[in-house]
């Protein structure tokens, strides 16, 4: 019996540029909403796709990788390097966590597959914008996190999941 290898071909790596650079430039757009005390970043109901693609893992990555260095470089990523390191490795555990998850289904759609990036950029951005802004109790800035990533990527993320299930571009 031959051993089957995955291999991540020329299209899986153009997949994964082009989500890098739909993550990056709708970050940008709205730069505003997307660095601060609460985030609301348009490009985090990308993160759904990992139901969908395995070559969203690493486009999710990537692009959260630039978003943050490009919020650096304009001075609106509060976060700093720290968001570099954090911040992007938050954004790759929840992206293949979301892969992991792809086979759960809700009414077809992969509800709790938006629920990871919600979780783990929580604890991991808040406890950042925590050390930053200090001020107001640790908790609170999990909570205002945990309320931008849900409209983003579950609500947000839900949209897009069910224009994909009506769609065969998935495939």
């Amino acid at each position: 019996m031959k051993q089957q290898h995955t291999k991540f071909s020329a299209v899986e790596l153009a997949k994964a540029g082009v989500i890098a650079a739909l993550y990056t430039a709708l970050t940008v757009l709205v730069y505003p909403l997307a660095f601060g005390g609460m985030q609301v970043r348009l490009s985090e109901m990308l993160t759904v796709l990992p139901a969908y693609m395995p070559s969203a893992v690493p486009g999710l990555t990537v692009g959260c990788f630039l978003s943050n260095l490009i919020g650096l470089s304009m001075g609106a990523n509060p976060a700093g390097a720290w968001d570099l390191l954090f911040g992007t490795a938050a954004t790759g555990l929840a992206a293949w966590l979301t892969y992991l998850l792809r086979r759960v289904r809700i009414k077809g759609l992969p509800i709790l597959a938006t629920l990871p990036p919600v979780v783990l950029n929580a604890f991991i951005v808040g406890t950042e914008l925590y050390l930053v802004y200090g001020g107001l109790p640790w908790w609170l800035h999990v909570t205002w996190v945990a309320l931008g990533q849900f409209i983003s990527c579950t609500v947000g993320g839900t949209v897009i999941a069910a224009a994909l299930s009506r769609t065969n571009l998935t495939k």
